[in-house]
């Protein structure tokens, strides 16, 4: 009976976080809303990885790892494995774990563009008023026929990540074509155009797509769900986003 009443309250706490962000304006975003709107909501998803670091002898051997999951995770901007130190027989012994962060975003959904502008503006509260209304007009921006995918990647696994981010800053669209696309579930695919590399505007690495397919627009009311595919050499991203948990006042987001 607890167990049911805790899960419960949990389906309800994470109700009311969802809608808050639908039910005030972006301006009035908490930094917990803007980062849920960038890492797990019905535009940006985050796939996670842990790999368990078993205890290490203390003649220096080197610790075993293994991949233990791959799933979405709430409010993961800057976030850190949690690491444990115990104490043995041996001296420096360790145990814990070590986690990678991909967080899959479509930059050309509103919502992701006011969430990234609001952390800007909860971080560097004393901006003068027209660098801030000069700054909002990213929030606004018409990206005509194209649709952004951003991947942002964090964490403390660097065995898993500095491969993947050595891949992306090296990348072209030729080489990314292959293994990079758009999917609806009838199996159509939506090709890459063009890649940018991850800069320093805090965005990531942003893959672009063309809006249509066969002249009409890729994703509708009916697409039901899409999955966002990208490969990095050994790792592959693969977010899953609901079309009809994406529409942002009135109108369908991506």
């Amino acid at each position: 009976m607890r167990r049911t009443f805790f899960i419960c309250s949990a389906i309800i706490l994470f109700a009311a976080s969802a809608s808050a962000q639908r039910d005030k304006p972006w301006t009035e975003w908490t930094e917990k809303d803007a980062t849920k709107v960038l890492t797990d909501s019905a535009w940006s998803q985050t796939q996670k990885e842990i790999t368990d670091v078993a205890p290490s002898s203390g003649s220096g051997g080197s610790a075993v790892t293994t991949a233990a999951e791959n799933k979405s995770s709430t409010n993961i901007v800057s976030a850190e494995a949690s690491k444990s130190q115990e104490s043995g027989a041996n001296v420096g012994q360790k145990s814990g774990s070590l986690t990678a962060y991909y967080s899959v975003a479509f930059l050309t959904a509103k919502p992701v563009r006011q969430a990234f502008i609001r952390m800007i503006e909860l971080k560097t509260p004393n901006t003068p008023p027209d660098k801030v209304a000069e700054r909002r007009t990213f929030v606004d921006r018409d990206f005509g026929d194209y649709v952004v995918v951003t991947l942002k990647m964090e964490g403390t696994d660097k065995k898993k990540l500095g491969p993947a981010m050595q891949f992306l800053g090296g990348a072209d669209p030729t080489s990314l074509k292959a293994a990079t696309y758009i999917e609806r579930k009838d199996g159509k695919r939506l090709a890459l155009m063009d890649y940018r590399a991850p800069s320093q505007d805090s965005l990531g690495a942003k893959f672009i797509f063309p809006r249509t397919l066969e002249g009409k627009p890729f994703i509708d009311s009916s697409s039901g769900e899409v999955r966002v595919y990208i490969e990095l050499g050994k790792t592959k991203v693969i977010r899953r986003f609901k079309v009809a948990d994406m529409m942002y006042d009135g109108k369908l987001e991506y």
